[in-house]
């Protein structure tokens, strides 16, 4: 009998070609993360878009890597001191799943319409702050907005002019003249409910009289009796928007206009403190201290430009301060990004700003000033010390 052919296709991979390739598709790959790196590094601006892809690489710290390199080899790690990171078998889970179950919202929020609004990291947590009670900045309806039918006011005569009749001795330090501290309000008819007579619909909370800007009164009296020079900007930004056509949304993008007009004429002006109210409810923005009532804070910092983390580090030491001094008064640090907000604030204007959410629309401006009291001691003691180690390291 003969033989039988085999009728099976041999096929000869040799590996010199198998390791080009594979080299090869390494250096690409080295190549697009150099180039993206790259790019990014010189305007963060242009970095990925893709939500996804940038919530996955925030969860990798620099610990985490140290440890997962430390796994294949121990040396590797034996002597750093790293932070316990999280577990890797929830972290696969959470990429996998784009789910975290430390946070309620990520279970059916991106399937419902416009929930991106509600889409805010806590960096610092606050007491008693979670992810189901964070600030919320509702919208007015149009004929509120385009300020028809006002509410009449109420409870209007308690309130004190913001100025003291005390005659208060000098600040012990002072700005000598320059204005340092600049506060503004981007939505600058946020109002509060005790005050607005038949009003009980939280959205309906606005006011072009009693609103957030007595609150700026009161911070600026107190930084100023610290010797700290303070401009308080009442520009009708709202107002502005309506006779341009533009909607509440639009609202940063025209305080951005007045806020870099004031800076560029004033070179002093380099704290920004943009004052805002909370549209949530009274049990979550009060605290009770030393037997009074105060207006809980929360920070917010906008995370799409080049300041943020400098812009997080003041936020930081003001909320350590509160923590010390007010404890429970700060909710904590929030951080704003990506779809359905604006992801700046203006505090890429400068290294110094922030965007402070004082109480809710429950809150009496007794309460808030209580508040804005507090804020102005831990911005006083935050302010001279820094004076004061500027002023040792330029001699």
């Amino acid at each position: 009998m003969k033989p039988q052919k085999s009728s099976g296709i041999l096929i000869t991979i040799q590996g010199s070609n198998l390791v080009k390739s594979a080299a090869a598709f390494l250096l690409f790959i080295f190549m697009i993360f150099s180039i993206s790196g790259a790019i990014t590094s010189l305007n963060p601006e242009l970095r990925p878009s893709s939500e996804s892809v940038n919530k996955a690489a925030s969860f990798f710290s620099a610990d985490l890597l140290y440890k997962i390199i430390g796994t294949e080899n121990r040396a590797f790690a034996a002597n750093m001191d790293l932070e316990e990171g999280p577990n890797l078998s929830s972290l696969l889970f959470q990429l996998s799943t784009n789910i975290n179950l430390d946070d309620p919202r990520s279970l059916l929020g991106r399937e419902l319409p416009s929930f991106t609004i509600f889409d805010t990291e806590i960096l610092v947590a606050g007491e008693g702050t979670n992810y189901t009670n964070m600030p919320i900045e509702s919208a007015p309806p149009q004929d509120v907005f385009e300020g028809k039918n006002e509410a009449p006011l109420q409870n209007v005569d308690e309130l004190d002019n913001g100025e003291s009749d005390e005659d208060t001795a000098p600040p012990p330090q002072s700005t000598d003249g320059k204005k340092v501290v600049y506060v503004y309000f981007t939505h600058n008819t946020e109002s509060f409910l005790p005050y607005l007579k038949g009003v009980t619909d939280p959205n309906k909370a606005f006011h072009s009289q009693i609103n957030v800007t007595q609150i700026g009164d009161k911070l600026k009296e107190e930084l100023e009796s610290k010797g700290i020079g303070t401009t308080i900007d009442k520009t009708d930004v709202q107002s502005r928007l309506v006779n341009k056509g533009w909607s509440y949304g639009q609202s940063y993008q025209e305080s951005r206009e007045v806020v870099a007009s004031a800076i560029g004429a004033d070179k002093d002006l380099t704290y920004l403190i943009d004052i805002h109210r909370d549209a949530k409810r009274k049990e979550d923005t009060t605290k009770e201290i030393n037997g009074e009532s105060y207006a809980k804070l929360a920070f917010v910092i906008g995370g799409e430009h080049a300041n943020y983390e400098k812009n997080k580090q003041f936020a930081e030491e003001l909320h350590k301060g509160l923590e010390q001094k007010y404890p429970g008064l700060s909710r904590g640090i929030l951080l704003k990004q990506g779809a359905g907000t604006n992801g700046k604030f203006n505090q890429d204007l400068s290294d110094n700003a922030i965007l402070v959410e004082f109480g809710g629309i429950d809150n009496t401006f007794e309460e808030l000033n209580r508040s804005a009291a507090a804020l102005a001691d831990v911005f006083s003691e935050y302010y001279w010390q820094a004076e004061e180690v500027d002023g040792s390291a330029q001699n």
